[in-house]
């Protein structure tokens, strides 16, 4: 089969399409012939090198969400499941392939009237939007800020904000058009990367949903109302300075919070039944999917050269 691999770190130009031998599903586990496959923030930070730390190697596979249907299934996986149309959650890698192993928990059927381009485009980034605004302890009337509101993630947390009631939904963004476009899901404050360019924007946030991180981390802790969270659910920009603590212990006093989100703390059973509701909102059009492209699965190097290049709103997607 088809795969997209990672053989040297580094540039877009280090993946390879390559060809590999079709999976077996182990028990516990379904094959799932793939019709579109979700690139992340989380892809191009592996392949640059930056997660080295956590034991990638060369040869690994980038991808984590696709959909399409169930090839075939493992042992003590219900046979229902074969020819069923799902999304599934491959793990750190193993998605750009045209079959893809998913763990039968980690799988989603969808509704007949959502397609697999719009599946991937909110599968995982959804789940993320919606357990993070809540890690962040987010409730009506609240003003929520998105840093880095053009992505996959933020375009979802604005909707999620905007719905459930703040009173002001502000964007971090890196143009007027795309504050535009944000401002159409939901976004009501359009503040450049920095978090100015809006005079009437407020001067403190009850709740900061953080996808970018890196150097800039710092100085959103800042914007933080007294009682206010900061959650970072990304670092697509980078780990934050070491010391960025110390802009909590100087404002000690505001009693601010800060914490990171990860998927992998949700029970898989809440993650499944929060994906349901969410495809079948989008199905139904109460949840907008957001992709800026979609290529075939051999051209993921542009993909990710898009991505490092800042230049896509919404998901973007791979096709076999």
């Amino acid at each position: 089969m088809k795969a997209i691999v990672i053989q040297a770190y580094g540039g877009p130009e280090g993946l390879a399409v390559v060809e590999l031998p079709a999976p077996e599903p182990a028990a516990g586990q379904v094959v799932i012939a793939t019709e579109a496959i979700g690139v992340g923030g989380v892809d191009t930070l592996i392949r640059s090198g930056a997660l080295a730390a956590y034991g990638f190697t060369e040869g690994h596979v980038p991808g984590s969400e696709v959909a399409g249907t169930v090839h075939a299934v493992g042992a003590g996986v219900d046979p229902a499941w074969t020819g069923r149309r799902v999304w599934g959650f491959t793990g750190i890698g193993g998605g750009c392939v045209e079959r893809a192993v998913a763990s039968v928990e980690d799988i989603v059927e969808l509704p007949a009237d959502l397609s697999a381009v719009d599946a991937v485009s909110i599968g995982s980034a959804g789940a993320v939007a919606h357990f993070g605004l809540a890690h962040a302890r987010f409730a009506p009337g609240d003003a929520v800020l998105v840093r880095g509101a053009a992505g996959g993630i933020g375009v979802l947390a604005v909707q999620l904000a905007a719905r459930g009631g703040a009173s002001e939904v502000a964007v971090t963004t890196s143009s007027p058009a795309r504050g535009e476009r944000l401002r159409g899901l939901g976004a009501t404050r359009v503040l450049d990367r920095s978090g100015e360019g809006d005079d009437g924007a407020p001067a403190g946030y009850d709740v900061v949903l953080d996808i970018v991180a890196g150097d800039g981390l710092p100085s959103f802790l800042d914007r933080l109302r007294p009682g206010g969270r900061l959650v970072a659910v990304g670092a697509v920009g980078g780990q934050p300075p070491a010391d960025f603590g110390m802009r909590l212990m100087a404002a000690f006093r505001s009693s601010l919070s800060f914490a990171t989100f990860s998927l992998d703390t949700v029970a898989p059973a809440d993650r499944r039944a929060l994906r349901a509701a969410q495809f079948a909102a989008a199905a139904r059009g109460a949840l907008t999917t957001v992709v800026h492209e979609v290529l075939p699965l051999d051209q993921a190097a542009r993909a990710h050269r898009a991505m490092d290049d800042g230049e896509v709103f919404g998901r973007m997607v791979l096709m076999p």
